[in-house]
Formats: C-alpha cells, structure tokens, sequence
C-alpha cells in the first residue's frame, strides 16, 4: 500500500527533473555548505533483524523497520567523531539520544488550549522535524508494524543424541494452530526448559488456583503431540507443576523461543503472522503471566517480564491490535532477603485500548468513568506524546544509517530519518546594491532536495542579502505548491545553506 506521504506533486517533479540554476559558479563571493549529517549515540537500541539491538551492531544487508510499517534493508552505515549537544527525548515507549538536527516523524503541537483536546491534534500534520525543534507535549508518530505472512504448520526437525530416542515419538509436522499458539503464550509467561544429559522436560510453575491453564496445557499438549503430561502440586507454596516429558519437544520449545526468562523472545515468524492468530498467543502470555483488573476506579492490565527483547516484541505484537501502552523499567531490587532483577513493565490503561485487550481474553469491559486519552492510532501509526526532554554535552563516536527506499528506521518509540542530503550554494553578489546577481546550486540528495535548491535559487535571486535572509522552508513549500510530510526538512535544509551562504559572504567582507 502506498503511503499517504510520498507522492510527489507537478511542480515538485518540474523542478527536480528540469533544475534551471544547478551547477557551480565560477569564482563565487561566497558558498554556503550543508549536510545532514544526523546520529544516535552508539548505545541506542534500534529495530533490528527482528530484535531491538544497539546501533553500532548494526551492518550492511541487515535490514530494519521504517515509517511505512515494512521492513528494509541497511545499505551502508556511518560512523564519526562529534563534540556537542546531544538531546534526549522519551514517550511512553522509550527513549532516543541523538544529534539536534536529527529528524523525528512527528506533529508540532501549537499552545492554544482547543489542542489540549485529540480531536485538535488529529487536524495536525505531521512532518520530519529536527530533534532540537521538538519540545515536551509534541507528538511522535510510531509505524504499526505491517510485515504478513502466515504459516499453516511448522516442522519439528530435531536431532538426538547418539542417534538414539527412547521417548514417544511425535509429529514431524504441526499445525499452527490457535491451541498451539496459545500453548506458545503460556511457555514464554510461564514454561521453562530443563536439558540434562539424563532427563529433558519442560515445566510450566503456576499458581495453585490457575486450573483453568492447567486444563488447557494438558488437553492441547494431548491433542497435538499425543503426550500425556504429569501434574504435581504443592499446596504449601501455593503452586502447581505441569510436566512435559519428552525431550524433542522439550528441544523444540528451547530452539523457538530460548530459555531462562532473562533470554525468552519470539521467532521472527511468529511477529509476521496475521493479527486474528495473534490473538491466540496474546491470549495465553496475559493468562499466564499477565494481569488485568477492571473493577478498580481507574482500570488497567499489565505484563511484566525481565527480557528486553520479550518486552519489545510484545510492544510491537500490542500495536498490531491498537492497542497503546507504555513501558516501566522497574530497577533490580532486593525485598526481604530475595533480590528481583531488573524488570520491563508494560502498562495498558486507554479506555479503547483496555477494551481490546479485554476482548482477547475474552473479558467483558464497561467502562464506568471517562478515562483521558493522550494517544491514539490510524491504520498506519501510533500517535503519542513526547513525556520528557533533557540535554547533556558528548564527545564521542556517533552512528547514522542508510535505508534502502523508506530512508528511515525506528528505535524504541521514535521514527527516525536517515538523511544523507549534501546541499551547496554559490553566490554572486553585486558590490553597489548587495542583490543576489547569481545563484546556483549543488545537491545530493533525493527529489525534494533538488527541487528545493532549485527554487530556493528563484526565490533569492534578485533579492537584496537581507531580503534573501528571510526567505524561509514555508517560502520553499508554498512555491513548489507543497511537499510529502517526509520530505518537509529538505525545504529547511535548503534555508540553512541560503543562510550559510549569506554569513560566508559577510564575514568575508569584514575582513
């Protein structure tokens, strides 16, 4: 599906594919340079291969999540010293460090009071704007994941030791179905592999009174692999055990999903299938480790886990459901002897939001109160508040990407653009009035990067200096008769080096 974003109209196209004024001047009196070149601290977590992992990881042929929900490839990352500023922001999903004039999909919020209400916010549109441009209140957009494909069955291909298998055998081949997928969410909330020279098995530790989830295991473990589980309980710690004795299904449970509840994440096929199966997997992660409470003032669900990467994909999982949430770093802590790691804690509170997930565990949900709403969803996008800002000086190496087609890549909540536009403007300045005689221009870049240049060089030539420094990106968009929201900051760039170039005249002159 193609983006509401990305067409170009008429006259952008007339100047991109005609540029009357490119090209360099001869002995200039003065040129102004500008490249974006925008980066994120090393440290900072961006969508990749299926994981969230720290940018400097990232290689070339990996590929990432854009603003258009779909996946692309890198095709080149870049790396630099850099002395300065660094700005922080953070929703509810995250948090990113970057350079100030890296650019961020989002919506300026004006500060009249008609937008402190959604349905203002929703009249917004939204555009690539500088980190530095951004204030607390404004709103981000984040892609709703849209990756498909679903899969009717999966093979289980597991070797044995020596050759030889004693236990019972099992299916080679099984269907994915809402059971199966269900028995998935309750072994990442709840299950755990036990792989041992002499005996493999998995365990699922639930509270006593879960009998409902007990049931369940059994009758489906029953059902898809003809085995029978063993079931202890223990009363006085008030939990109860379900045994799986088989080995090659103990081995196939560890090679989907990892073990130990610091490790568990999703295979990537499981995060690409339909949003309707989905719900199956959701469904048993909420029953198994999950929360809900709807009968409180102010209602909520929850889910906590000490895996990262289980946190994040669970996040993306909750989005394909529009459903909005938010996330807590709970800090490792120690309460009456026993120490508790570090935790991620997902919070679910938005009335329609609360509804769905509500309708996936098959709850009813009447909401008695109005509950305020800060974020909401399109088919294409989260929208959501900037929560917090902070600055710090950095001297260090910073990275930046570049993406193949979108230009793009997410991190934990922010959208973000990989510019590797380099614009040049040459000036020739006539000594008697100060007007522009001449301009042109030099620029690497996209469509709307070269369109800008070319009428940012109309637009100026002519002008007396102090005239062409008030011509500014509105000027730029309003000539070319607008731009995609994605291409908003090539009409900034262009203004920045028109001005870059201006100073280095002036200064010239003084001297």
């Amino acid at each position: 599906m193609k983006n509401k974003f990305e067409a170009y109209n008429k006259e952008v196209m007339k100047h991109f594919l005609n540029p009357k004024h490119s090209g360099k001047i001869e002995n200039p009196d003065a040129i102004g340079k500008i490249n974006n070149d925008s980066c994120l601290l090393p440290e900072e977590n961006i969508f990749l291969n299926n994981e969230f992992e720290e940018i400097w990881k990232s290689k070339k042929e990996d590929y990432v999540l854009s603003h258009n929900g779909f996946k692309n490839k890198i095709v080149n990352k870049l790396s630099r010293k850099y002395n300065g500023r660094i700005i922080t922001l953070k929703n509810n999903m995250g948090k990113i460090s970057l350079t100030p004039e890296h650019l961020i999909f989002a919506m300026k919020v004006p500060d009249e009071d008609k937008y402190h209400r959604i349905k203002s916010k929703k009249q917004l549109i939204p555009a690539w704007y500088h980190a530095e441009q951004l204030k607390k209140r404004d709103i981000v957009l984040f892609p709703i994941p849209k990756d498909e494909k679903d899969i009717d069955s999966i093979e289980i291909n597991i070797p044995v030791n020596n050759g030889r298998y004693k236990g019972k055998e099992i299916p080679k081949k099984i269907l994915l179905s809402s059971d199966l997928l269900r028995l998935f969410g309750y072994f990442i909330a709840e299950g755990n592999v036990q792989d041992g020279k002499c005996n493999t098995l998995i365990s699922f530790t639930l509270n006593i009174k879960e009998e409902d989830i007990i049931k369940d295991i059994k009758r489906i473990t029953k059902k898809i692999f003809g085995i029978e589980v063993k079931i202890r309980r223990y009363p006085k710690r008030n939990t109860a055990v379900v045994y799986i004795y088989n080995s090659k299904i103990a081995r196939f449970f560890k090679r989907l999903f990892g073990n130990g509840a610091e490790h568990k994440k999703f295979p990537e096929f499981i995060m690409h299938l339909p949003i309707e199966k989905q719900k199956s997997l959701i469904y048993g992660l909420w029953k198994g480790d999950g929360h809900i409470n709807l009968d409180r003032i102010s209602p909520r669900a929850g889910y906590a886990t000490i895996s990262y990467q289980l946190a994040q994909q669970i996040k993306l999982l909750l989005l394909r459901q529009k459903i909005a949430l938010s996330i807590y770093i709970e800090k490792e802590k120690e309460v009456k002897v026993v120490k508790h790691k570090k935790a991620y804690r997902i919070h679910i509170g938005q009335m329609s939001s609360l509804s769905r997930i509500s309708n996936i565990l098959g709850m009813k949900y009447y909401p008695k109160s109005y509950i305020s709403v800060d974020s909401w969803f399109d088919d294409n996008f989260l929208y959501t508040p900037i929560t917090k800002i902070e600055k710090i000086d950095y001297n260090g190496e910073v990275y930046n990407l570049e993406v193949e087609n979108s230009h793009s890549f997410i991190s934990e909540g922010f959208c973000l653009h990989n510019c590797g536009d380099l614009m040049e403007v040459y000036l020739k300045i006539n000594k008697k009035n100060n007007k522009i005689e001449d301009i042109k221009f030099q620029t690497l870049g996209c469509g709307a990067a070269i369109a800008s240049s070319d009428v940012l060089c109309e637009l100026a030539k002519g002008k007396t200096l102090n005239e062409a420094k008030k011509i500014d990106n509105k000027d730029i968009i309003k000539k070319l008769h607008g731009l995609p929201s994605i291409k908003m900051h090539c009409s900034v760039l262009g203004a920045r080096t028109l001005r870059k170039a201006i100073d280095d005249y002036e200064k010239k002159k003084k001297t």
